[in-house]
């Protein structure tokens, strides 16, 4: 019979989990940003996808230091198969072989905004399970939640517009 795992493994598999996950949302955020740079004619909107992906990557920092807050020891080989999923998603073509798709830039957003809404739910979480824990800021967790809603809202704004290939209507 096999041992119950304790609530301490499974807080680092938990979070070990997220951790790569974050890791694969902040090089895509990047990547997506310097791409949709070079293709966006909009400043404004040029400068909200660099602040995303700063802010994706500060998120990453802040469930590193939560991590370390609570002991929890971080996985390296979960972060590898975290890059090897996100680098897989660069190899589909969505339909164009030699040159980017306008379908990309909807796929992109979509996984970001599903990862951003995944890392809403984890910072609830913590919240709720570590909120009076003193290694933990609540504070710092209900700011990052709503760091979260804000970018979520901003992804599927920028989603909606994306679909806007998918039919003849602007």
């Amino acid at each position: 019979m096999a041992a119950t795992p304790t609530r301490h493994h499974m807080l680092t598999v938990y979070l070990n989990d997220h951790l790569a996950g974050a890791e694969a949302g902040t090089r895509r955020a990047r990547r997506f940003a310097d791409a949709s740079s070079a293709a966006r004619s909009d400043p404004e909107e040029r400068r909200l996808l660099r602040q995303l992906a700063a802010d994706i990557a500060c998120d990453l920092a802040s469930l590193r230091r939560v991590m370390r807050e609570l002991g929890v020891p971080e996985r390296r080989p979960y972060a590898w198969l975290g890059r090897i999923g996100e680098l897989a998603g660069l190899l589909k073509p969505n339909g164009a072989l030699l040159r980017r798709s306008p379908l990309t830039d909807l796929v992109e957003l979509e996984a970001l905004r599903l990862g951003v809404l995944g890392k809403r739910q984890l910072w609830a979480v913590l919240a709720e399970r570590f909120g009076g824990d003193s290694r933990v800021d609540r504070a710092r967790l209900d700011e990052l939640a709503d760091r979260a809603d804000r970018q979520a809202r901003l992804l599927e704004e920028l989603r909606l517009r994306a679909a806007g290939v998918l039919t003849d209507r602007p």
